[in-house]
């Protein structure tokens, strides 16, 4: 460890800031935030800093630093960006016997500033030691992907509580471990999710019993994408890293799985064409199950719940036997397929509208209103389509679609392997056979698809690969 890591309260201390620029602007909001008390030494302010000064209340001093403003200052900065200037107050500083830190010089630093993860009470700072600053960025990005925006509001409630909790549990161990069980658990999520109402009357109830009550656990709808790991949403992300228990369909890519506790139990519940590991109404008592012996379960699905998941049937499921949900949308397959292969799904000089429709049904090929469907400046994506590409197509086109509207297979969309096969909606059926079509795929027809760049799809492929 090259530098000591602490944090330094600056409310109301004074700090000294000499520089014209953005750099010396982007400084002064930052001390601005912690409470400084800054005067800011620029003979020429640029507007940034103007604005800045004005909405910091920073005391404006134009000229050089003096000794006896030095000689009061607790830190000083510099951020003039001149060779010569810099070093100068790094030197006059040091004299001075303060901490001097210039913008992107560390050699002439003696601390660093840490890229800042700000959640309120809640503070996370990376450093490289002045090394690599867009790393830090880089790794900071990372961390404030995984820490949910409600964290700081957590924090403040947990700090409401404390004296309470403190009397009431005076045993260290104790404590801790129901701190443990109350910020792991149900009352944390009811903060995150802005119920402070509930949280309260249940962290109430927890401190008058000495310990939180072992409460029925709740079961996450969770919409993993349509298959790049990417698209997982940062929601989605903060449910696998909680659940106790996931419940993931086969169509889910393996990556995602990656997001979860390494001891969070996986039970697979198929939901592919032609291979149900389980059926819906096991995979619905099985959440019910493990959701009453307390634990968070995770149902994970393909795209998003709400779209040909059969998540309204396990919603209405779970409410029935009175377990707790919450709903993660997932980018749907139509939106994400569309946009790797370089097409949009509505386009005003080629469709106004696009319909979601599921080709399969319990007794095979879906029943639909084709004659609806079958609108020229109208974009129809076909799920689960594939095996009836050919009876879908001949609807179609017998209530008066062209025959040579312009369809595109998307195989395997949003991933590595993603495969567009383009053609005309008579030959739908054809292009299936012809192409050897074997994977998740999605029909998606109408006039956008001409759209599609060849291009763009390498470009995307490769950037996978």
């Amino acid at each position: 460890m090259r530098s000591f890591p602490l944090f330094l309260k600056l409310e109301g201390r004074p700090v000294l800031l000499a520089g014209a620029g953005s750099a010396a602007a982007a400084k002064l909001r930052l001390l601005g935030q912690a409470g400084a008390r800054v005067t800011i030494h620029a003979d020429q302010p640029s507007t940034d800093l103007l604005a800045a000064i004005a909405d910091t209340g920073a005391y404006h001093a134009p000229g050089a630093i003096e000794p006896a403003a030095l000689a009061r200052a607790d830190l000083v900065f510099g951020a003039t960006g001149d060779e010569a200037q810099d070093r100068a107050i790094a030197a006059q500083a040091r004299c001075a016997g303060k901490l001097v830190n210039i913008v992107d010089r560390p050699e002439l630093s003696d601390f660093t500033m840490p890229a800042i993860v700000d959640r309120g009470d809640i503070v996370v700072a990376v450093s490289t030691h002045g090394a690599s600053p867009v790393l830090a960025q880089r790794v900071r990005a990372a961390i404030e992907s995984v820490l949910p925006p409600g964290l700081g509001r957590l924090a403040q409630f947990a700090q409401r509580f404390r004296a309470a909790i403190q009397a009431r549990i005076a045993d260290t161990s104790s404590r801790r471990r129901f701190w443990d069980q109350v910020l792991g658990g149900p009352i944390a999520a009811a903060v995150l999710a802005g119920d402070e109402k509930r949280a309260t009357r249940d962290l109430i109830r927890a401190v008058n019993r000495g310990e939180p009550k072992a409460e029925t656990g709740r079961v996450s709808l969770v919409g993993a994408g349509p298959g790049d790991p990417e698209l997982l949403t940062l929601r989605a992300a903060r449910a696998l890293r909680e659940a106790d228990v996931i419940v993931y369909d086969k169509l889910v890519d393996p990556s995602v799985l990656e997001y979860a506790r390494r001891d969070a139990r996986r039970i697979i519940a198929g939901k592919r064409k032609g291979d149900h590991t389980m059926p819906q109404s096991e995979i619905n008592a099985l959440l019910i199950a493990e959701a009453k012996a307390g634990r968070h379960v995770v149902r994970l699905k393909g795209g998003d719940p709400f779209v040909f998941g059969r998540g309204g049937e396990e919603l209405d499921a779970l409410l029935a036997a009175g377990i707790r949900v919450d709903v993660v949308p997932g980018i749907t397959a139509a939106t994400g397929c569309a946009a790797y292969a370089g097409f949009p799904l509505t386009h005003r000089d080629h469709a106004s509208s696009v319909v979601f429709v599921s080709g399969h049904s319990k007794d095979g090929i879906a029943d639909l209103d084709w004659r609806a469907l079958a609108n020229p400046r109208q974009t129809i994506v076909v799920y689960m389509g594939v095996s009836a590409a050919g009876e879908i197509a001949d609807k179609l086109i017998d209530v008066g679609l062209g025959a040579m509207t312009p369809i595109a297979i998307v195989e395997n969309g949003t991933r590595w392997d993603q495969r567009v096969v383009k053609g005309e909606l008579q030959d739908a059926a054809d292009l299936i056979r012809r192409h050897g079509v074997a994977g998740p795929a999605l029909l998606v027809i109408g006039e956008v698809t001409r759209a599609a760049e060849a291009g763009l799809r390498a470009d995307l492929k490769a950037a996978a690969e």
